[in-house]
Formats: C-alpha cells, sequence, structure tokens
C-alpha cells in the first residue's frame, strides 16, 4: 500500500546518524505491517535496515539475532550439532501465517514490535530464555528478557524514540531438549495456542512456555519434572479463567482446553526423552 502521508526517508548508515525521533516517525524493517494498512499520522520512516547489522551470529555463548533478520535468513540458520533445541526455529518459523514473500522480508524483530499473542518469534525467543537489548535515545541501551518485553497485544515495553537492536539467546538455552505443539482453527490459520516445554537433562529443569492462547507470554518453571497435577494446577493458578486470549482465531474456553491438553502432552513427551 502507498503510504502518501510520508515526505521523507530515512536511511541512516551508523548509530550516530539515527535522527532525532518526532511525531509522525515510524521504524521501517521489512515494513509488511508498516504498507498493509494505512498508516495517516506517519511523516517520515527510519529505514533500520541501512544499518547493515549481521542478521546472525553463532558462537560458544549463543544465538544473537538483528532485529532486521528475516525470518527466510532465521528458518534457513545451519547450527551446531550440540544445539539440540534448534528443531524449534524452524517449527515457529513454519507458525507463520505467511507466504514465502513474507518470510524473506518480515523481520524476527518487526514479530516482536507488533506484540500480537500468535506471534511465533515471541514464542521461540521467549522459550529459550531471549533477552532483547534495546537503543535509548540519549546513545544508552538496556537488556529486557523477552518474557517481560511483550505487554500485552500491540503493547511492550519500547518507548516512542526506542529501538530493538537484537535479541541473544543463550548456549544453555540451545542444549537443552525441546517439545513443540501448535493449533489453529483453521488448516493455515493464526495460532490459537503454541506452546513450548524445554527440558535441562542435567539439572533436571523443566519450563513451559504458554504463547497464542494468552495475552502475553506465561512462562512455569520447575526445578524438577512435574506430575501432570502439578503442572496443570500451576497453570490453573496463573492462568485464570478470564486470563486467555478472545478473538476470531479461538474462543477463549477453547484456548484454556488446548492450553492445558498441550501441556500434557509435553509434559508426557519431555519425561519420556529423560527416561
Amino acid at each position: 500500500m502507498d503510504l502518501n502521508t510520508i515526505t521523507e526517508v530515512a536511511r541512516p548508515k551508523t548509530r550516530e546518524d539515527v535522527p532525532t525521533w518526532r511525531d509522525g516517525d515510524a521504524w521501517l524493517g521489512g515494513g509488511t505491517w508498516l504498507f498493509s494498512e494505512p498508516q495517516n499520522r506517519l511523516t517520515r520512516l527510519i529505514d533500520i535496515g541501512a544499518l547493515g547489522w549481521e542478521p546472525l551470529r553463532a558462537s560458544a555463548t549463543g544465538l544473537e539475532i538483528a532485529a532486521t533478520c528475516t525470518i527466510a535468513k532465521l528458518d534457513a540458520l545451519a547450527v551446531p550439532v550440540e544445539w539440540i533445541a534448534a528443531p524449534l526455529i524452524g517449527q515457529c518459523c513454519r507458525a507463520f501465517l505467511a507466504s514465502f514473500k513474507i518470510w524473506n522480508t518480515a523481520t524476527v524483530g518487526g514479530n516482536l514490535c507488533m506484540s500480537l499473542p500468535a506471534g511465533p518469534m515471541i514464542s521461540l525467543t521467549a522459550a529459550l530464555d531471549g533477552v532483547c537489548t534495546i537503543w535509548s535515545a540519549d546513545g544508552s541501551e538496556r537488556r529486557v528478557p523477552v518474557g517481560d518485553f511483550v505487554k500485552g497485544p500491540l503493547s511492550n515495553v519500547l518507548k516512542a524514540d526506542e529501538l530493538l537492536r537484537r535479541i541473544d539467546i543463550p548456549a544453555a538455552a540451545l542444549i537443552r531438549r525441546t517439545a513443540f505443539r501448535q493449533i489453529s482453527l483453521a488448516k493455515v490459520g493464526r495460532s490459537a495456542a503454541l506452546l513450548i516445554g524445554t527440558f535441562d537433562p542435567p539439572t533436571g529443569e523443566f519450563v513451559l512456555t504458554v504463547t497464542a492462547s494468552t495475552p502475553r507470554p506465561m512462562k512455569f518453571s520447575f526445578n524438577n519434572l512435574p506430575s501432570g497435577h502439578e503442572l496443570r494446577a500451576r497453570i490453573e493458578r496463573e492462568i485464570p479463567a478470564n486470563g486467555y486470549y478472545d478473538d476470531i482465531h479461538g474462543a477463549p474456553e477453547w484456548r484454556r482446553h488446548m492450553t492445558l491438553h498441550f501441556a500434557e502432552e509435553i509434559r508426557n513427551e519431555l519425561a519420556e526423552q529423560a527416561r
């Protein structure tokens, strides 16, 4: 869609070149949402793609994902063999309601910043203990766990003049065993529930991350693999009946049912792997 109120596009090459934020500005990454509907309040786009950030960097400390990394590049990443959690990357990429054209344009950072319950990059990075690095207008930066970054539908911790720079996933999270469950009302539809479980054999820690069925990511950590009763009781206590998301992609009661059902499936799968 043409944005006919835009009078200027800034393309900074370095952080120092980023212009002072003003009313009517918007960050431009992939632009798949920005150009999908009228943006009558906007007058200037700041194209962060021109900053030239390296999309992905794998090292002994973990995986660094630039906010401008496309879904296609993330999905194509070759990872160290010891990163047994890596299949989650492809599973979450395929949870997108998107064509290959979107895959080659949409960015990981854009998915987080949209902060929709069904954002699969939120699911992926929250489940793997991702931490966001945020650039502030004064030249400083701050770090916020992905689970705290998203506050609710279309709401996150970013101030208007702040920019998501990258997401760091620690190596310790990438060597955990994992289990993935996702469901949509339609065969190719937006996620109504997307749950990820991780299990760390050396410590016995079990973590369940609930997304899509709730307005924001919910994480449940246990020092040891819980019983089915313990897991269900914890979910029921921390996600009340009115705590499930409600939109055309799924009724709250159905989302609750699928969340509890998938949670038990994931617990059983990881328990079987542990044995």
